[in-house]
């Protein structure tokens, strides 16, 4: 049985960080209910290419919302904000989570204070840029450049760059899991739900522990591209074929690489100590990298893997897809409708075979009755009403 198959979610979420977090619980076996403006719904559902020939199912929208039900409430009328609360109370939801800016809470009727009072064991998640006390908009790349993150991103005689992903957006996805999992705990000794706030800002800064300290004592890391500052040979090098980035920890290795076949021309006495081949880094890789071109990426990833130096091929998407220790490890979730079949990726844990099945990333709405007909009662004309109303 998956372990969090006991847990209700309901979710007020939208962007990336809380679908990225409720789409791992319900990977895990949570019941995640995803709340959702009517109309339009998560602005995400409309961004990316349309692969499934209907509207707010844009291929942007699917890869974080596998798994989950959705449903949709106007909480701007009291109507709204009415039904909600009445989920909180009648569904034995575990965990409320929203990632809406401070200002919207008391608005929308979410508040710890409100929900609490429905639900004295409930779990409260907010997930902001900058914490509760501050309502400044955020986003992933914002908050990279804010964190510090950027300035240690790219090349040093360019600007600077933000990550391929949105990592500040995933990272404090894993770390509201972390926090979850320790809300859950203290839950089931003591029987009391709580607050959790969660900044992203806080977050990025968290990942930070080397370049602040090293900053702060006056050693602030900079922009190295693909290089690094304190060992040396670390970076990407063309082959015949392609590129793989090397990864030269110790001085160990460097002295197993000058023994192969075609590289011992860097035997340079100057090179035995990391600390020399740091001296003269640009010459060495220049040096490297004549070597490294002689070959395909297939045969220095052997040569290189038979001698422990750590190597890998710059690998295309389709490249790690095809991986063989990754292959068996993808989760797939099928469209019952058109046969579209999304692929994720692992979570973490290796052999972790006790996860839900997944369903479908579902439709703007799609569990309405569900939720609101079968769980809560309302009939069929009521239904009718409240969507015609605009408060569902």
């Amino acid at each position: 049985m998956p372990p969090l198959s006991n847990l209700t979610v309901l979710s007020l979420e939208q962007a990336t960080t809380l679908p990225f977090l409720t789409q791992r619980l319900a990977r895990e076996g949570a019941r995640v209910i995803r709340v959702e403006p009517p109309g339009r719904g998560d602005p995400n559902r409309h961004v990316g290419r349309d692969l499934l020939g209907e509207d707010a199912m844009a291929s942007y929208f699917l890869p974080n919302n596998c798994g989950k039900q959705s449903i949709t409430l106007n909480l701007a009328m009291s109507e709204g904000r009415a039904l909600l609360h009445e989920l909180i109370a009648r569904l034995s939801i575990d965990v409320f989570a929203t990632n809406n800016r401070p200002s919207s809470y008391a608005r929308l009727g979410i508040d710890y204070e409100t929900l609490s009072a429905l639900a004295p064991g409930l779990i409260w998640l907010g997930i902001t840029g900058f914490g509760p006390e501050c309502d400044e908009a955020a986003y992933d790349p914002v908050l990279q450049a804010r964190a510090g993150w950027m300035a240690l991103t790219g090349d040093p005689d360019r600007p600077p760059q933000v990550f391929g992903l949105p990592m500040v957006d995933l990272g404090a996805g894993e770390h509201a899991f972390g926090a979850l999992m320790k809300a859950l705990y203290r839950r089931a000794l003591t029987g009391a739900g709580c607050r959790l706030d969660l900044s992203l800002f806080h977050s990025a800064a968290s990942w930070m522990v080397s370049p602040y300290m090293l900053a702060g004592l006056g050693e602030a890391p900079v922009r190295r591209g693909n290089t690094h500052q304190y060992f040396a040979p670390v970076s990407v090098y063309p082959t015949r074929d392609g590129y793989v980035y090397i990864a030269v920890g110790n001085d160990r290795q460097w002295d197993a690489l000058t023994c192969l076949p075609g590289f011992e021309s860097l035997a340079d006495p100057a090179y035995q100590r990391n600390a020399g081949r740091i001296d003269d880094l640009e010459r060495l890789n220049e040096r490297l990298a004549q070597c490294v071109a002689r070959l395909t990426t297939a045969e220095l990833a052997a040569a290189l893997a038979g001698v422990s130096v750590p190597v890998a091929p710059v690998n295309t998407l389709a490249e790690v897809l095809a991986d063989p220790l990754l292959g068996a490890a993808l989760t797939r979730a099928r469209d019952p409708r058109t046969g579209l079949e999304v692929v994720l990726p692992p979570l973490a844990e290796v052999g972790g075979d006790d996860l839900a099945e997944l369903a479908f990333p579902p439709r703007l709405g799609e569990h309405n009755d569900l939720v609101f007909g079968s769980l809560l009662g309302r009939g069929s004309q009521e239904l009718v009403q409240l969507r015609q109303s605009g408060v569902i």
